[in-house]
């Protein structure tokens, strides 16, 4: 059965956006261990199996039931639409023990023998030791599968962020969750998702955070008991292309009319990015990119605009049209 969210007016005013380290890094360990989450993974699977190999994610994966409640302190809801893992991971070490005790043995419950393991025994006995054992082991994850990777994951995060807000502005709330996924679905002030769990709630002038996510594909994953605010977790726009290099698309008429480095970067702006983003996906310095991104964006060819703590740069219609052209594109090299 679906899940069911009931608006009310308040709700239409506090729905917000977030990005969240912390629950990439949860659900590339999760990833890890469903193969029918993947598909669109494997050069980053190659790249971290000895880092996977060498941690020990038994007691994360105890957590993480197939079907059923995964405990919400270990991976709350951000604060902010761009919360640093320093801050997420923070706000993990200080969950309340008791609180933290309840929502684990819950999800325990739901992976067969799980409660009877030395764990889930040791867990629910020492909850504080818990908390400090859990924390330490998602943010080992964090370090060994995520950070490296996290400029390309953040840039097409937020890249998802800025399209569907967009979108919010151009067809409101009701229009614009259908759109996210096809498994949800509105319809007179209810949101309806198709998942793995059901549940029927009012979210009481909690509103909703919308969160896109690159490892939760093919799912979607909605919930969050009270206190924490309810969230809509999607698979983002474009990660098919995540792994991909864009520099090996750059084509060759378009860097005789602009030079390889400014071809490349107009070339992997596919979706709006910061500076950093480009520069790890590049292969470039920092310095060198936003040496091409001013001029680029001098020239008419991109537009900047401020989140957040960073600057994400994106195409002009006049940008798009010149990375599409292809060999359509005049050849003059002496522009």
């Amino acid at each position: 059965m679906p899940s069911r969210l009931h608006f009310g007016e308040e709700d239409f005013l506090r729905c917000r956006f977030a990005v969240s380290p912390l629950w990439e890094t949860q659900d590339a360990v999760r990833t890890l261990k469903r193969p029918d989450r993947q598909g669109y993974h494997v050069p980053w699977l190659r790249r971290i199996r000895a880092a996977a190999v060498e941690l020990d994610l038994t007691p994360l994966w105890l957590l993480m039931p197939r079907r059923g409640h995964s405990p919400d302190w270990l991976c709350p809801p951000p604060g902010g639409a761009a919360a640093t893992f320093e801050e997420e991971i923070a706000a993990v070490r200080a969950a309340d023990p008791e609180a933290a005790r309840e929502d684990t043995a819950k999800s325990l419950a739901d992976t067969p023998g799980a409660l009877d393991s030395a764990y889930g025994r040791a867990w629910l006995a020492d909850p504080a030791r818990m908390v400090r054992e859990l924390a330490d082991a998602m943010e080992e994850a964090w370090h060994r599968l995520i950070e490296p990777d996290w400029p390309r994951l953040r840039a097409l995060l937020e890249a998802d962020v800025a399209f569907h807000s967009r979108r919010l502005a151009e067809v409101g709330l009701g229009g614009l969750l259908p759109e996210i996924n096809r498994r949800c679905g509105w319809e007179a002030g209810t949101l309806t998702v198709e998942s793995n769990g059901h549940h029927e709630r009012r979210l009481a002038g909690r509103g909703l955070v919308l969160m896109p996510s690159v490892f939760v594909w093919p799912d979607v994953v909605s919930g969050f008991d009270p206190p924490w605010q309810p969230m809509l977790v999607y698979p983002a726009r474009g990660i098919g292309g995540l792994w991909t290099a864009s520099a090996d698309r750059t084509d060759d008429v378009l860097v005789r009319l602009l030079g390889r480095g400014r071809a490349a970067v107009l070339a992997a702006l596919d979706e709006p990015a910061a500076t950093t983003a480009l520069a790890h996906r590049l292969g470039l310095a920092p310095s060198s990119v936003s040496a091409h991104l001013t001029v680029l964006r001098e020239s008419g060819l991109l537009t900047s605009r401020r989140y957040g703590h960073q600057v994400l740069y994106e195409r002009t219609p006049l940008g798009i049209a010149l990375a599409s052209a292809g060999p359509g594109v005049a050849s003059g090299s002496d522009i």
